[in-house]
């Protein structure tokens, strides 16, 4: 069992937000969903709560309202290992949202992502630091992070 799991507050796309989520990562699955009765205070048949996994990891989706939004304090990291997984992740969240700086994007429900190739942590910390600082300096003129350019970067 998950000891700790991310819940996200939606105000009335808990669904939308699940079967989206669940499209575009392969190792996913719906699980559990509660849905409004009668009483209220949502429409009878909307969902509740939604619980889903995204490669392993449990989220549980709410519609509570519109007092709520995300914010950029909190997002999701998504790990990468080449090019090709950086760019379907990408382009598969950004869609309908906003693209943002270094890597950093909002979906079309503004829940912030990052989609971080595995070259750039290991490219950041290389021991010389000149090589890190230039490629640094090609990330922060990066939306999306193009791993030829960081290389390139790192080489010189």
């Amino acid at each position: 069992m998950q000891k700790i799991s991310p819940f996200l507050w939606f105000d009335t796309q808990a669904e939308e937000a699940v079967n989206f989520y669940t499209s575009i990562f392969r190792n996913s699955r719906i699980g559990s969903v509660t849905r409004y009765g009668e009483a209220g205070p949502a429409p009878a048949g909307s969902v509740m709560v939604a619980q889903f996994e995204l490669e392993g990891l449990r989220f549980t989706a709410l519609n509570g309202g519109p007092m709520f939004k995300f914010t950029e304090a909190i997002s999701m990291v998504v790990d990468c290992n080449d090019q090709a997984e950086v760019d379907h992740y990408w382009y598969a969240l950004s869609e309908g949202g906003q693209p943002g700086q270094c890597g950093w994007l909002k979906d079309k429900f503004g829940l912030s992502w990052q989609i971080v190739p595995e070259a750039l942590p290991r490219l950041l910390s290389d021991p010389d630091g000149a090589k890190a600082g230039r490629v640094m300096q090609a990330m922060l003129q990066m939306t999306r992070i193009e791993v030829a350019k960081l290389e390139a970067a790192s080489a010189g």
